[in-house]
């Protein structure tokens, strides 16, 4: 064992909640039962089996209100995995649950036994003139990047898009706020490649997927036709599904597949959609897309009642626009928690209500028009401004408009994190004939209030599609006997009053199971008993899932949800961080380590399990998060897990470690020279030997401690900076320590950093200063990243201190060199300085060198380009909002500028991934495959580590934009 390895009884909670009633029992502590975890390694291979507890648990929670723990999770990477794990049900009687995203809001994405893990190698798109090939594990916003190239968009556009995956999408038949019934996918789905639960494998696109399927599969092929004839035989019926369709509807299969396809093929094509994972995987789609309109007008109306907004539904609907978006009084009340949402809805009375209207058009002309149509109707409405934000106007700007949709699309999260401590969350949809909107909002609000629930409702108003929510304590059997008796009234108001559909977009689920006969009647819900029995006659995949006779089906399963630390406890597992988090295809995502810590809650002190959970949290959790924080910027919440792991890191360290972090801090002018006096003799070793050397050393002291040597880290930087003077200097220039240990790529020729940033700000006129007593001097992040707060408050301060001195009270800005660094000193340093220096820190001006250079740029004559760039933004400069300026520094220095649509942070962290190779090697996987995809001239981005991090992940040298830049305008 290492030296210096932590305990993981550190990370143990102070405070348990007491043992809950929907624990993991300590006879499942060893995780997957060996005859399963063997059998299934056996028929994979190795490396796709998942076994430990805490890698069921992890799995176990997704966006939805229930938790069922598998017994096995595999990671499949290819059809014939999925096939291979088919079989193995059918031959051992188990059963199976596919796994995407898991942002489905019904416990579509959960299984008791076999989970199969789909995202992780399945992304991938290919656009082929109007359509595109996508992969199941791709997201709506990943696919919709790439389309945007090409002027196209996918129709489906739903709130989570950010985190929701093609796959799902299609197993759901997610639409979302403009999809309707034109734009879903069962409308725009042109064919699927599908595995079905015999192991078979059908393109329905292919010209002999009819032949094949008869030829394979000839029971299933004339049972189809059967069944068609049957339904087509009885007008009634006929007449019934078609009505059932013309509103949103996603409860129970889609039994219009059957009248809209003649060929067996064709008929399963459409049957897929909607299914839930219950009739097979789909392993590769193809949508026709839809035009991308870019010019968008879009307004925000606030009316007195729902009532009022409702009634101006249909006039928006007639003037064309594409989204008709509602939002109650509760709702807009919540979104004002939302960063970038106005604070002053927070005061809003309750009976107010907004339409988000929208409209979206390929030319001025066409946007002029629809503008003049829908301003012509605001004369004739009821409109009020309750709050100063408000203005009831139409406008382009982006930021205005972005500001909207993102109070809409958070309506789950803010109201949901808002909920009372402990409780968990139900999210419903349902859809009325539009006509009956007004309606069915005053009749959902009065059944909430009468079952004591909050009131709160918003949609899709164009669609007559409502959503709203429900909190309660499932552990409480008052709540849960609240919770059940809402439901039966719920569902029959809808069905009975409305003849509405129970399931409008998320699909049927485990919640509305029991009601779909309520809805559907005894021979619709028969047919789709028999449709599962023909395509899954041994009910392998997915049980209970849509088709289940018990009545109490929605009451089995609800998750508790424990206390946890203050800074995780709003989240409500909605899994919109995953896809940007560096360590989700290696450990854990942030939801995922917010479940495993809840789990760790409703654990007995002695428990088995809560041991098993802790001693693997300590590296799949906390060693591994890369500490970006973009999980922040993707959580409609803004829940920062990357700052609860370093709060783990620090409740880790021992006094020692931490008096021991202080005195780096304190002694940092020899710190620096030693490590850059090490990494200039470095230089001088072969790398294999290095790597031997710091391998045994992260042996025998900690591998977290001791970084491993990597051949792409630079050589030395020069010890002395180019020669500055302050008279008449337009900025102060800090060179980042990073900046004064490291040089340049291997290989580079040319100037250092600090001389090209000093160049180019001479050229531009505005000259930078350099301080001489820079050294001993550093962002602190070095210390934060690692949660060593008294080394972290030591250097946090001595920054702050002298920079307020360098730049004359804040009279110049200070211009940064690495983005990391920027972020440190303009905002992580704050927590940990003292009131004093709180103060001085307020009067900065700190800028990133990008953002600087991108100021000079008007004053700087451009003398030569290259060909092409590509970019790493780096997550900092997320944080920091800069990318637009990296993209346009590097546009001034190359004629094709490209970011990948797989960007994302490198999850180098200065140095983790010197501590964690393999962290980096996962987290920039994709991206470096796009990189290498073709070739560049140029590899640009805006911090050293980060570049090592890219150089090491795609064998192509990175380098600053200001490097860039300067060699662009040199004389």
């Amino acid at each position: 064992m290492p030296l210096l390895e932590p305990d993981p009884e550190a990370l143990r909670p102070t405070t348990l909640a007491g043992p809950a009633h929907d624990r993991v029992e300590a006879a499942r502590s060893a995780g997957t039962p060996a005859g399963l975890r063997d059998g299934l390694t056996a028929v994979l291979g190795p490396g796709k089996v998942l076994s430990k507890v805490s890698d069921l648990v992890r799995y176990a929670s997704d966006a939805s209100p229930y938790r069922f723990v598998p017994q096995v999770v595999v990671i499949a990477e290819s059809v014939a995995d999925v096939s291979a794990v088919f079989g193995y049900a059918h031959r051992h009687g188990r059963q199976v649950v596919l796994r995407a995203a898991g942002t489905s809001l019904n416990g579509q994405a959960q299984g008791e036994d076999i989970l199969v893990d789909v995202r992780r190698h399945w992304a991938g798109i290919e656009v082929e003139g109007e359509r595109a090939r996508i992969r199941p594990g791709t997201t709506v916003a990943r696919a919709n990047a790439t389309l945007a190239r090409h002027g196209r968009v996918l129709g489906p556009d739903p709130a989570s898009a950010i985190a929701c995956t093609l796959g799902g999408v299609v197993a759901n038949n997610s639409s979302g706020m403009t999809a309707g019934t034109t734009r879903n996918s069962y409308r725009t789905l042109a064919s699927l490649t599908v595995v079905l639960p015999s192991g078979t494998v059908l393109d329905t696109a292919a010209p002999d997927a009819d032949q094949l399927l008869a030829e394979r599969e000839p029971a299933l092929c004339a049972g189809l036709l059967a069944l068609k004839a049957e339904i087509e035989a009885d007008p009634a019926l006929v007449r019934r599904i078609r009505a059932k369709y013309e509103i949103k509807n996603t409860n129970g299969y889609r039994l219009d597949a059957f009248l809209d396809a003649s060929t067996p093929a064709a008929i399963l094509r459409g049957l897929m959609v909607g299914s839930e994972g219950t009739f097979g995987f789909i392993a590769e789609t193809v949508f026709d897309t839809l035009p991308l309109h870019r010019l968008v007008s879009a307004a925000l109306l606030f009316f007195p009642t729902l009532r009022a907004a409702a009634t101006a539904v249909p006039l928006f609907n007639e003037a064309g626009a594409l989204a008709v978006e509602l939002m109650d009084g509760n709702t807009l009340r919540a979104s004002a928690a939302v960063p970038g949402v106005p604070a002053d809805w927070a005061g809003l009375p309750k009976e107010t209500a907004a339409l988000l209207v929208e409209f979206r058009a390929p030319d001025d002309a066409a946007l002029a028009a629809a503008e003049a149509v829908a301003t012509g109707l605001l004369d004739g409405l009821p409109l009020i401004r309750p709050a100063a934000s408000v203005t009831n106007a139409f406008t382009r700007d982006s930021a205005t408009v972005g500001g909207y949709w993102k109070a809409r699309k958070a309506f789950v999260t803010a109201i949901g994190s808002a909920r009372p401590p402990g409780t968990t969350l139900i999210t419903e949809d349902f859809a009325v004939p539009p006509s009956r909107l007004a309606d069915a909002c005053e009749a959902l609000l009065a059944l909430q209030a009468e079952h004591g629930f909050d009131a709160a409702v918003a949609g899709h108003a164009a669609h007559g599609n409502l959503h709203f929510l429900l909190a309660f304590d499932p552990a409480e059997q008052g709540d849960l006997d609240r919770y059940a008796a809402f439901m039966a009234a719920f569902c029959e108001l809808t069905v009975r009053r409305f003849d509405g559909s129970l399931k409008a977009e998320h699909a049927t689920g485990r919640n509305i199971a029991p009601f779909l006969e309520l809805e559907w009647g005894p021979q619709a819900t028969e047919l789709m008993w028999r449709t599962k029995q023909l395509l899954d006659p041994k009910g392998i995949l997915a049980p209970r899932v849509v088709l289940d006779r018990d009545p109490e089906a929605h009451l089995r399963g609800l998750k508790t949800i424990p206390r946890v630390e203050p800074i995780a406890d709003p989240c409500i597992e909605c899994g919109f961080c995953e896809p940007t988090c560096p360590s989700g295809d290696l450990t854990t995502t942030p939801r995922q380590r917010i479940v495993l810590r809840r789990e760790l809650m409703r654990q007995p002190a002695d428990s088995p399990v809560g041991a098993e959970l802790l001693a693997a949290y300590g590296y799949d959790a906390v060693d591994t998060c890369a500490g970006d924080s973009t999980c922040k910027l993707a959580c409609p919440v803004g829940i920062d897990t990357g700052a609860l792991m370093k709060q783990f890191r620090h409740q880790r360290h021992s006094p020692r470690e931490e008096r021991t972090a202080a005195l780096f801090a304190e002694h940092f002018t020899v710190v620096e020279r030693s490590a850059r006096l090490a990494v200039g003799a470095a230089g001088r070793i072969s790398d294999r030997l290095l790597e031997s050397v710091t391998g045994a050393a992260r042996r025998a002291v900690r591998p977290d401690l001791v970084p491993a040597w990597l051949p792409e880290i630079p050589g030395a930087a020069e010890r002395t900076m180019p020669a500055t003077t302050r008279p008449g200097a337009a900025a102060v220039y800090y060179p980042a320590c990073v900046n004064r240990i490291f040089g340049e790529p291997t290989g580079h020729q040319g100037p250092t950093l600090p001389e090209a940033l000093v160049a180019v700000s001479a050229r531009a006129g505005k000259p930078v200063w350099i301080p001489a007593d820079l050294g001993g001097t550093c962002c602190a992040t070095i210390w934060h990243s690692k949660g060593y707060d008294r080394g972290n408050a030591v250097m946090a301060n001595r920054i702050v201190e002298a920079a307020w001195g360098w730049t004359g009270g804040g009279r110049l800005p200070l211009v940064v060199d690495a983005s990391s660094c920027t972020l440190g000193i303009a905002h992580e340093v704050v927590p940990y300085l003292t009131a004093q220096n709180r103060e001085l820190h307020a009067e900065l001006t700190v800028l990133d060198s990008v953002v600087w250079a991108a100021e000079l740029l008007p004053s700087l004559e451009i003398l030569r380009t290259v060909d092409s760039a590509v970019l790493h933004p780096t997550c900092s400069m997320r944080h920091l909002g800069d990318e637009e300026q990296l993209r346009t520094v590097a546009a001034a220095c190359a004629d094709e500028v490209v970011t990948p649509d797989d960007t994302g942070c490198c999850a180098f962290a200065g140095d983790r991934g010197l501590l964690h190779r393999e962290l980096t090697e996962s987290a920039t996987a994709r991206e470096a495959a796009e990189v290498t995809a073709r070739q560049f001239s140029a590899h640009l981005s805006a911090n050293r580590m980060c570049e090592v991090g890219m150089e090491h992940a795609t064998g192509r040298p990175y380098h600053s934009v200001l490097l860039e830049l300067e060699r662009a305008t040199r004389p």
